[in-house]
C-alpha cells in the first residue's frame, strides 16, 4: 500500500458487454490458430485493448482497403456492417468472421423490415459511428441520422416516420426526444432499440458513484458509450475524472485515505481497470 493509503474498488458491473466479449474471444481463437487476422475497423473503441490484440497479430483495416483484399479472413466487429461489406466479401472470396452483436443484428433486421415497408426512418445515433453506418446501410443510406434533437429544427421532416436508436444511446434521452417530437405534432412510431446491458448501467452507476470520494472513469476516448456513462458518473459524483490508462492518473487529485471507485465503459477491459487500481494503490 502506498503513502496515500487509498481504498480502491472496481465496479464489477463495468467492463466489456457480451457483444464485445464475443468478438474478442472469436478473434483470439483465430489468432491462436492462424497467427494473424484482419479486422474491419477497431475491434473495440479502446486503444489499449486494440494494441494488445495487434501484438497477437490482429491487423486493423479500413473499408477503403477491403475491395483490394482477396482470399482472406476478415472479422466483423460487434458494431455490425452494412450490406455492401457482405457483397464485397462474396466477390473477393473473403471469409467473414461475423462477430456482429445479436442486439445490433436484430436492430438491423427491424430497420430493413421498416424500410421494405416504405416507412420513413429516422435514427437517433452518432454521425459516422460504425454501428450507425451499418444501420443506415439497411436503408440504402436513405435514413436520416441525428444525434441531438436541435439538429431537426431546420430539417423538413416527414409528418409520419419511424424512430429507431443506436443501441448504446441513453434511454432517458431517447424518450425525451420521442416526447419532444410528439409535442411538435409529428406522428412518431418509436422503437426503443437500446441495449439493456448498456441502459442498465445508466441505472446502476449512480448508486456506485455516490459511495466514493472520487471516481476514476476508465474509457477509450472514441467510445460513445464511455462518454455517456462518464457523464452519468459525474452527474452523481462531481469528483469524477476521465482517464484512458493508468499513465494518465494525476496523484495530486487524491488525499490520504480517499475512497476511490473505478468504473468503465462497455468497451473497457477489466484488465485495464485492474492496472489503474494497482497504480492507485501504489500512490
Amino acid at each position: 500500500m502506498g503513502a496515500l493509503d487509498l481504498q480502491v474498488i472496481i465496479d464489477q458491473d463495468s467492463g466489456f458487454c457480451f457483444g464485445v466479449v464475443y468478438a474478442i474471444d472469436m478473434a483470439e481463437d483465430i489468432l491462436a490458430e492462424d497467427g494473424y487476422l484482419y479486422c474491419l475497423g477497431d475491434i473495440v473503441h479502446n486503444d489499449e485493448e486494440v494494441d494488445r490484440l495487434k501484438k497477437k497479430g490482429l491487423r486493423i483495416i479500413s473499408h477503403d482497403v477491403l475491395p483490394d483484399l482477396h482470399n482472406e479472413k476478415v472479422l466483423i466487429r460487434a458494431h455490425g456492417e452494412a450490406p455492401e461489406t457482405y457483397k464485397i466479401a462474396l466477390e473477393n472470396n473473403i471469409t467473414l468472421i461475423d462477430a456482429s452483436c445479436p442486439v445490433v443484428l436484430k436492430l438491423q433486421n427491424r430497420i430493413k423490415t421498416s424500410f421494405d415497408a416504405d416507412e420513413e426512418i429516422v435514427i437517433f445515433g452518432k454521425h459516422g459511428h460504425a454501428e450507425v453506418i451499418g444501420l443506415q446501410g439497411q436503408t440504402n443510406g436513405e435514413a436520416l441520422v441525428f444525434q441531438d434533437v436541435a439538429e431537426l429544427d431546420n430539417i423538413d421532416l416527414p409528418q409520419k416516420f419511424t424512430l429507431y436508436s443506436q443501441t448504446t444511446k441513453s434511454t432517458a434521452k431517447f424518450y425525451q426526444i420521442k416526447e419532444e417530437l410528439l409535442n411538435r405534432g409529428y406522428d412518431v412510431k418509436a422503437n426503443d432499440t437500446i441495449c439493456r446491458q448498456v441502459s442498465n448501467r445508466d441505472r446502476d452507476l449512480p448508486e456506485f458513484a455516490v459511495k466514493f470520494d472520487k471516481i476514476l472513469f476508465v474509457s477509450g476516448k472514441k467510445s460513445s458509450n464511455g462518454k455517456v456513462l462518464f457523464e452519468v458518473c459525474r452527474k452523481h459524483n462531481p469528483n469524477t475524472y476521465f482517464i484512458s490508462s493508468a499513465d494518465e492518473i494525476d496523484a495530486a487529485l487524491f488525499s490520504k485515505g480517499d475512497k476511490i471507485g473505478i468504473a468503465g465503459a462497455t468497451s473497457t477491459p477489466m484488465w485495464l481497470m485492474e492496472e489503474v487500481k494497482a497504480a492507485l494503490e501504489k500512490l
